[in-house]
C-alpha cells in the first residue's frame, strides 16, 4: 500500500481508535512526489509501536506524542523546508512483528530514521535491522542496557535498567527504609529481568537481603503460587519490574492473599491501565519513571495543556518519552542541516542539553540519555510524584 493511499487514516480516527491497523501510514503533510528518502517534498520518518495487543498503553501514548511534535513541527513550515512524513506500523505487542515492521519502514518507504519501541525486547528486535541498514533509531522507552549496545546508530532518550534499577534499590534503602525484598520476576521479558538483576545487584551490595525470588511469564494471570511462596519469607516489600498488565493482577492477588507490604517497580508500571486492572489493592505503591504531571516546570505545563487539548486526556510518561524522541530526533535534523540518515546519526549522537518533557537530555558515548528519574506513588487511582534520585 502506497503512502498516499492510506490517507484516509486521518488524525481524528487516530485519536478516536487510538490505534492504527498494521500495515497503515500517517501522513502529517501532503504525499511526497518524489521517491524515498528525502528526495521529495517531505522526509519520510518511520515509527513502530505497539499500538494493538497486550502493550497497546504504551504504543497509542508514545505514538500520541510523536503525533504531537510532527504536528507542531509541520505548522511552523517542516523542517530544512520540507514537511515531515510520519509513517507508522502497528508491530501489535507480538514477538517477531517489530522486525517486520522496521524491514518495511526502510525497504518499502525510504525512511531517514527510525522512532520505537517502548519494549526494550521489540527494540532488540528491530535494532539491528536498523544498524545493518545505517538508519538512525531513537528508542522512547526501551531501558534495557542491550538495545543500544546493538551498534552505533541506536539511541534511545529514557535511562537504562542499570540506573532505574538502582533508583529503586536507593529508594528502597533511604526512603522506605527497607533491607528485606522478594523480587517478582517477568522472565519473558528482556526489560524485566534487566531492570531485577539491577535492582538485586546495588540492594545487596548497601546491605539489603533478597529474602525471596519468584518468576512469572507475559500473560499469566494467576500469581497466587508464587506471592504465597513470597509471603512465607516475610518480606518487607516486593520488587515487581514487570508490565502494567500483570502487575495489576500481582497487586490485587497479593492484597487477598493477606500481604500488606508495599510492592515497588519501574516505568514499566506506568499506564492508565495499571490502576483500572488493580483497583484500591495498587495504593500506596511505588515505581520510578521519567516524568510527573506534577512537575511545574514551564516546558513540562506547556506540554501538558496541549496534550489534553488534542486527546482530551493527561499525558503519562510514554507519552512525554515519544515527545522527547520525536523533539530529539527533529532538533538533530535542524542542527545537521540535512536528512541524511547518517549527517543525522552524527548529529543525534552530538545532542547535548536538550530541554525536554523528561528532563535535559544528554546523549553520551554509550547512545544513552543521562538524566534523572522520578519517584511515583499511587493514591485514588491516580500517579503523584515522591522525589526526584539524579544520576
Amino acid at each position: 500500500m502506497s503512502p498516499c493511499s492510506s490517507i484516509a487514516g486521518s488524525l481524528t480516527l487516530v485519536r478516536q481508535l487510538g490505534a492504527l491497523s498494521l500495515g497503515a501510514v500517517l501522513l502529517l503533510s501532503a504525499c511526497g512526489k518524489g521517491g524515498g528518502g528525502a528526495s521529495g517534498d517531505s522526509i519520510p520518518v518511520g515509527e513502530y509501536a505497539c499500538l494493538t495487543g497486550l502493550t497497546a498503553s504504551f504504543g497509542t501514548a508514545s505514538h500520541n506524542g510523536v503525533t504531537l511534535v510532527m504536528e507542531k513541527a509541520n505548522a511552523s513550515g517542516g523542517v530544512l523546508g520540507k514537511k515531515i512524513r510520519l509513517i507508522t506500523e502497528d508491530d501489535q505487542s507480538k514477538p517477531g512483528e517489530a522486525a517486520t515492521a522496521a524491514r518495511k519502514l526502510i525497504s518499502r518507504d525510504q525512511v531517514v530514521a527510525l522512532l520505537g519501541e517502548i519494549a526494550s525486547s521489540r527494540s532488540l528486535e528491530a535494532g539491528p535491522i536498523a544498524q545493518q541498514s545505517k538508519i538512525p533509531m531513537i528508542s522512547p522507552g526501551s531501558t534495557n542496557l542491550k538495545v543500544t549496545q546493538i551498534g552505533d546508530y541506536i539511541f534511545r532518550v529514557c535511562f537504562i535498567d542499570p540506573f532505574q534499577g538502582e533508583v529503586m534499590a536507593k529508594f528502597s534503602l533511604n526512603s522506605l527504609h527497607k533491607t528485606k525484598v522478594a523480587v517478582l520476576t517477568d522472565v519473558r521479558q528482556d526489560y524485566s529481568v534487566g531492570l531485577a538483576a539491577a535492582y538485586k545487584d546495588y540492594f545487596t551490595k548497601h546491605g539489603g537481603t533478597v529474602v525471596a525470588e519468584q518468576s512469572y511469564s507475559s500473560g499469566d494471570q494467576d500469581f497466587k503460587a508464587q506471592l504465597t511462596s513470597i509471603k512465607g519469607a516475610n518480606p518487607e516489600a516486593i520488587f515487581v519490574p514487570g508490565y502494567y498488565n500483570e502487575v495489576g493482577l500481582i497487586a490485587r492477588q497479593s492484597r487477598e492473599l493477606g500481604i500488606t507490604v508495599p510492592l515497588m517497580g519501574g516505568d514499566g508500571w506506568d499506564s492508565p491501565t495499571l490502576t483500572q486492572i488493580g483497583g484500591p489493592a495498587i495504593d500506596g505503591d511505588y515505581f520510578a519513571n521519567h516524568f510527573s504531571t506534577d512537575d511545574t516546570s514551564p516546558i513540562v505545563q506547556g506540554f501538558v495543556k496541549d496534550y489534553r487539548a488534542h486527546f482530551q486526556k493527561d499525558p503519562d510518561g510514554m507519552a512525554a518519552l515519544g515527545y522527547d524522541a520525536a523533539g530529539v530526533l527533529l532538533d538533530a535534523m535542524k542542527r545537521a542541516g540535512s536528512a541524511d540518515p547518517q549527517k543525522l546519526r552524527d548529529a543525534i549522537a552530538a545532542t547535548k542539553k536538550y530541554e525536554g518533557v523528561t528532563g535535559t537530555i544528554t546523549i553520551n558515548e554509550q547512545r544513552n540519555a543521562t538524566k534523572s528519574a522520578k519517584v511515583l506513588t499511587i493514591k485514588d487511582g491516580k500517579f503523584h510524584y515522591v522525589e526526584t534520585i539524579a544520576p
